[in-house]
């Protein structure tokens, strides 16, 4: 047996295991992985076309395809409005890549042109994923303490608390939960693990001292992206889930 099937063989595992608890996620997980090999098969091919066309325009398309389809994929994964969340979600990405890609691509690796497919691509690939993952965990922590707290939170306003000052705490326990997996992944790196742009420049042929300049700059930019966004979807959502009496809206 070749060993790709050795490692598809592996998900029995997290089957099992689900299926033992009942947890429900039998069927997502195997439409993810399923979804998961065509796409990274089918985006192979494209890559190798988009890579050669190397168009400015075309790169800012699939970019904002990218984006699009990891907003969908947070609200879903939240459970939340796509009507109320959508928008704020998209452009905090946006911004988000906005800036960290202007600082590494033009000012860290000094290219002329920052939607050069080769850099623009798959660097912005890596951030979108972060952002993915940290927004999912912000917004579902966020909302669901909001719920849970409505009858404080209306009280604090009875009381003359203002919205800011009510919902920062709510933020501050978003930001913690989601940006703590990265700060102790950063904390542990080279110690425990070593990242995968690092040892894929190194198998490559890279120096050790270049390939850890650039996995430090990664992880830097993942984590400010990963912040930026999860702030800005939080405030930003915040300007359509509550009323004119700040109260929180049912969604």
């Amino acid at each position: 047996m070749d060993k790709p099937r050795i490692r598809v063989l592996l998900m029995i595992i997290p089957l099992a295991v689900f299926y033992y608890y009942r947890t429900g996620l039998i069927i997502d997980t195997l439409i993810s992985v399923a979804r998961m090999a065509v796409q990274l098969f089918l985006v192979g091919l494209y890559l190798e076309y988009l890579f050669k066309l190397n168009n400015t325009l075309i790169n800012i398309t699939w970019v904002i395809v990218m984006i699009s389809t990891a907003s969908f994929s947070i609200i879903k994964r939240s459970g939340l409005s796509y009507r109320l969340f959508f928008i704020p979600v998209f452009i905090a990405i946006f911004l988000s890549l906005l800036i960290v890609d202007v600082s590494f691509i033009l000012v860290v690796v000094r290219l002329d042109n920052m939607f050069t497919a080769l850099y623009f691509i798959p660097l912005t690939g890596m951030l979108i994923g972060n952002c993915l993952q940290g927004n999912i965990i912000a917004l579902t922590s966020y909302y669901n303490r909001l719920k849970n707290k409505k009858l404080l939170h209306r009280w604090s306003i009875a009381n003359g608390a203002t919205l800011e000052e009510v919902l920062r705490g709510f933020m501050r326990d978003a930001l913690k939960k989601s940006l703590n997996p990265t700060i102790a992944t950063m904390a542990v790196i080279g110690l425990v693990s070593l990242p995968g742009m690092m040892t894929g420049q190194i198998l490559g042929g890279s120096l050790p001292c270049v390939a850890i300049k650039y996995q430090i700059l990664m992880m830097i930019s993942i984590f400010v992206a990963m912040l930026i966004s999860v702030f800005l979807s939080i405030k930003l959502s915040n300007r359509l889930v509550f009323d004119d009496y700040d109260n929180l809206k049912d969604f």
